[in-house]
C-alpha cells in the first residue's frame, strides 16, 4: 500500500505497536471503522491479542462523500473510527 507516497504496511505497523506494548507504553490508534453510514465495517485485520479496547467514534458527516457529491444532503453518509487500544481504560 502506497500511503503519502512512501511505501506503507499496515502488518509493519502492527509489529511497532507489539513492541511498544512490550515495553508497557500505551497504544491508541485511530483507524477507518465505518462506511456507509454505519451499516459496513471496514475490513481491516488486526490482531485480538494487540488491542486490549475497540471503541467506535462517530465522526459524523464523510469528509470524502461531501467531496463527491458536491452540496447534496448527506444524512445517510455518517461514518466513525475505530480507536484501537493496547491498554483498558
Amino acid at each position: 500500500m502506497n500511503h503519502g507516497g512512501q511505501d506503507f504496511k499496515l502488518e509493519e505497523l502492527f509489529e511497532e505497536i507489539e513492541k511498544c506494548k512490550k515495553r508497557g507504553v500505551f497504544v491508541a490508534l485511530s483507524i477507518d471503522g465505518t462506511k456507509k453510514s454505519g451499516k459496513t465495517v471496514c475490513e481491516i485485520p488486526v490482531s485480538n491479542k494487540l488491542f486490549e479496547k475497540e471503541i467506535y467514534v462517530n465522526i459524523g458527516r464523510s469528509m470524502l462523500k461531501r467531496f463527491q457529491m458536491g452540496g447534496k444532503t448527506l444524512e445517510s453518509e455518517v461514518v466513525a473510527d475505530r480507536l484501537l487500544l493496547t491498554y483498558n481504560l
